[in-house]
């Protein structure tokens, strides 16, 4: 994983000297002021076609995510990219619309060094005693897990991007909401592909955290009656460094299909690992991390034919394939958005600014009008039952010759799926 944080571009017209090129070099500064100053630059440059001047204070826009530790792989591809990109294109229009006036966005954000007590603390203090205007999502399960009822005490609504939880959805917050499919669908729809290709066994191993254990758990329910039997099924640690062991007592019960319910650095630890071993099942699916980009390139050719959860690419929606060329535009090449939690991350920063044009920032307004209204995002049609996204199904996701395929359900797939993997190369 790449946990190095990327830095804004600085569009020439934009420029300002006293802005440094990476603002990374700033440690420990909580306030980015540089995506207000570049609002500023576009106050002042009414006449540059494009740019519309704002009017009015800057919106003060909220947030910790892991900047470095264990989570900031995932952090720093699904989530603080796209904030950055969000920031910077409502600036260069002139700012965000607040019910028809436009106001610069002043990102407010801080590293949380993937540690859940700071992202606890730096929220409290980010709507308790800064009371900034918005706010945005930590990145992951466990940490969206510890501030969700934040959301509800200080009343901001959260659109949460990277959060797979039932007992989210249960405990009913009213200003919480999980924008990705949840474990019931998503194991669902695995379930079924598997069911409908004639796979009759399945091994498992899964991370021993609320992650794990509620897609864990799901799949074991959705294979409930079907026929397909689980021929091992072993837990691990977060911080694993070895799956062999396990990998190589599951390759001798040759199942036809491989499950790992995993994050980003186990996903492709248990896929070079089965690699070496020669363990290639029919199906292989392990997932978070297969739809990043550096999955692609850290198994080159062998990610061929690899499963895993994913949502959209660029050949879901005309909106879908605009997004994904600004954020290589930004960003570059080498650091494409990953084919699932980023469009969901885009999908509710969509939600966010409609809303915000429509209400303004009495948050709860933004609050009913995320809850009741049907939204059309880049990742297709989002509709929220309590806090749940109940508008885009599960789905399964496949390495196809460079491009990470939706291929189940069939009625959104972006590719036919190739039911039997190839050989590791």
């Amino acid at each position: 994983m790449d946990p190095k944080r990327p830095a804004p571009s600085d569009p020439s017209h934009l420029s300002n000297p006293s802005i440094p090129s990476d603002p990374a070099a700033l440690p420990g500064v909580q306030r980015r002021r540089i995506v207000q100053a570049l609002a500023a630059g576009a106050a002042a440059s009414a006449g540059v076609p494009g740019l519309v001047q704002a009017q009015g204070g800057p919106v003060r826009v909220g947030y910790a995510i892991a900047r470095t530790g264990p989570a900031a792989g995932g952090a720093q591809v699904s989530q603080e990219p796209n904030f950055l990109l969000w920031a910077e294109q409502q600036n260069a229009a002139g700012g965000l619309n607040v019910k028809g006036t436009k106001r610069p966005i002043e990102l407010v954000s801080s590293d949380t060094r993937s540690d859940i007590e700071t992202a606890v603390r730096t929220y409290e203090k980010l709507m308790g005693s800064d009371k900034v205007d918005l706010i945005l999502p930590p990145w992951g399960s466990n940490a969206n897990f510890a501030v969700a009822p934040l959301a509800n005490k200080f009343g901001y609504p959260f659109l949460a991007p990277t959060a797979l939880s039932r007992r989210l959805v249960e405990m009913k917050l009213p200003y919480f909401f999980l924008l990705l499919q949840q474990p019931k669908p998503m194991m669902d729809a695995l379930v079924d592909m598997l069911k409908s290709n004639g796979a009759k066994t399945v091994a498992v191993i899964y991370i021993d955290d609320l992650f794990g254990l509620e897609n864990y758990a799901a799949l074991k329910v959705a294979l409930g009656g079907t026929g397909i039997s689980i021929v091992e099924e072993k837990s691990y640690p977060l911080g694993v460094k070895d799956l062999s062991p396990v990998l190589r007592s599951i390759k001798d019960k040759n199942p036809d299909a491989f499950i790992g319910l995993t994050y980003p650095p186990d996903t492709i630890l248990a896929s070079r690992q089965s690699k070496e071993i020669g363990f290639n099942p029919k199906f292989f699916y392990a997932s978070v991390g297969t739809a990043f980009q550096l999955y692609r390139n850290v198994m080159q050719a062998g990610a061929e034919g690899v499963l895993g959860m994913g949502s959209w690419n660029q050949k879901t929606s005309p909106g879908a394939k605009a997004y994904f060329e600004a954020h290589v535009k930004k960003f570059g090449a080498a650091k494409e958005p990953d084919r699932w939690a980023s469009g969901h991350c885009w999908a509710g920063l969509q939600i966010m600014t409609n809303a915000v044009a429509k209400v303004g920032l009495d948050r709860k307004a933004i609050r009913d009008y995320v809850a009741g209204t049907v939204h059309d995002t880049i990742v297709g049609k989002i509709r929220f039952q309590g806090s749940e996204n109940v508008g885009i199904p599960g789905s399964v996701s496949q390495w196809q010759k460079g491009e990470f395929e939706v291929v189940w359900p069939k009625a959104m797939a972006t590719a036919p799926l190739v039911p039997s993997k190839p050989a590791w190369v």
